[in-house]
């Protein structure tokens, strides 16, 4: 799969994902902080599903209907377990991100829903 981690995210999730056969893009190679509306437009152009800790994201898609290729949020997750949720998330809810799900891991709680795409 194609993922664009945020930098709040982190690099050793990053790592993660390219040593399990993934094309990563990190936001931290991009220079600048392009802003959240241009990263998720960065993400949904290149099918890059986006991974990140902020809240902000969920609120351009589902109030702002902003296109995006699926989505990946923890918010709540410290950094130590967000490689095991992923794991999880990979292995349970893979084909969800396929098709541009946005996937929010609470706790222990794994929650995917299916907002509008434009």
């Amino acid at each position: 799969m194609n993922f664009l981690v945020d930098c709040c995210a982190g690099t050793s999730l990053a790592g993660w994902l390219r040593r399990n056969g993934h094309n990563v893009l990190e936001a931290q190679s991009l220079g600048a902080d392009p802003g959240d509306r241009a990263l998720l437009g960065l993400a949904a152009s290149s099918n890059r599903v986006l991974i990140t800790i902020d809240y902000d994201f969920g609120e351009l898609i589902y109030r702002r209907s902003v296109a995006h290729a699926g989505l990946v949020r923890l918010p709540d997750v410290p950094a130590q377990r967000r490689i095991e949720l992923m794991a999880a998330v990979l292995n349970r809810h893979r084909q969800a991100l396929e098709n541009r799900a946005v996937v929010t891991i609470r706790g222990d709680r794994i929650r995917v829903s299916y907002p509008p795409i434009n």
